[in-house]
């Protein structure tokens, strides 16, 4: 089954459209590279998706052990490399979950997930992954 459909429609913009739930995001390129920066940039996508398969997955951790994350953020850098062909060169995430009401054996459970969500565990290694946890 197709899982999305992506429309060109000029000036260095996409429209991505996820079929089961007719949800859509636009891209658009960066300042940096000829675009007009007014949406997210397919890479931004790469490292918020990233920051989101995170807190997916902590998420199902905390919803199959009865606790809960509602309520936990995350800020994503993303960092393009500086010299040869542009590309994503590390991503910093930092995850504030201190306004969730954790036990220490939930917060041990929860700083393992970062390196294993199935986002991480696809990204090429020479992407940095700096992943931060605020309890």
């Amino acid at each position: 089954m197709i899982t999305s459909k992506t429309t060109y429609i000029g000036g260095l913009r996409t429209v991505n459209t996820h079929l089961r739930s007719s949800c859509q995001i636009i891209t658009d390129a960066p300042v940096d590279n000829k675009g007009k920066g007014e949406a997210f940039s397919p890479t931004d996508l790469v490292a918020t998706s990233l920051c989101d398969c995170m807190l997916t997955i902590m998420g199902i951790a905390a919803e199959e052990r009865g606790f809960s994350i509602n309520g936990a953020t995350g800020e994503i850098k993303k960092i393009m490399t500086s010299s040869g062909q542009r590309k994503i060169e590390e991503i910093v995430i930092n995850l504030d979950l201190s306004m969730c009401t954790l036990t220490d054996s939930q917060k041990k459970i929860l700083k393992n997930i970062p390196s294993v969500c199935p986002v991480a565990l696809s990204l090429h290694p020479d992407i940095k992954q700096n992943v931060k946890i605020k309890f």
